[in-house]
């Protein structure tokens, strides 16, 4: 799998963004809350699924690909030294993403590097559903388009089993962080993770979901 390449924010973007949000629950005793939706959902299943189907010839709509779950980690390799760094990174990852990050520790020890097994190097999140969707529109709409010189992702990034991996050098580009806040600049691995048995297929589907892939 060729490496993925790098984003770096244009850090002179500071205006606050609105993003997609969540329905908000009925709240009147014996009512039940609604069903939560997206725009990028409604637009996956109200017209992105036939396209798909007539692009591949499926003959059922339980072929056609989707979005299965997307992981979001960040590595903390100064957390042996400080570990203030774990909780900044989770925090700055539960706002990016609207959930709370599990802490990753180290599988073995390293004495080059004073780690120990055990210790936290870093913290992930990993999104499904709904909260999936609303990422990853903010992700392509929002966040990507503000990185410094930005010419689209590498398509070439796919693994053959349907993942595609992508990785941001800054946290900046996400509007959620305030940029006077962030005490150290943290890059990040993205992988998309879809239910695509081919990378034609899986770029294909994250093409039409907004992905801006360079030529």
């Amino acid at each position: 799998m060729a490496e993925a390449k790098k984003t770096t924010a244009k850090k002179t973007v500071k205006e606050p963004v609105e993003v997609a949000t969540e329905n908000k629950a009925a709240t009147s005793k014996g009512h039940k809350a609604p069903n939560r939706t997206t725009r990028l959902l409604d637009k996956f299943n109200n017209e992105l699924k036939a396209k798909l189907m007539k692009q591949f010839g499926y003959k059922s709509v339980m072929e056609v690909p989707s979005l299965a779950k997307i992981v979001v980690n960040i590595g903390v390799g100064d957390a042996t030294q400080d570990k203030k760094r774990i909780e900044e990174a989770a925090e700055e990852l539960s706002l990016i993403t609207g959930q709370k990050p599990s802490i990753t520790k180290a599988k073995k020890s390293i004495a080059t590097f004073k780690l120990r097994e055990g210790e936290p190097i870093g913290c992930k999140v990993t999104l499904r559903g709904v909260r999936m969707y609303e990422f990853f529109d903010k992700l392509v709409s929002i966040s990507l388009p503000r990185v410094r010189d930005f010419r689209g992702v590498n398509k070439n990034s796919f693994d053959g089993r349907g993942s595609y991996t992508l990785g941001v050098k800054e946290q900046l580009i996400f509007p959620e962080i305030n940029y006077d806040k962030v005490n150290k600049v943290r890059g990040m691995d993205i992988v998309i993770v879809t239910t695509a048995k081919t990378d034609e297929e899986a770029y294909a589907l994250l093409k039409e979901l907004g992905m801006p892939f360079n030529k």
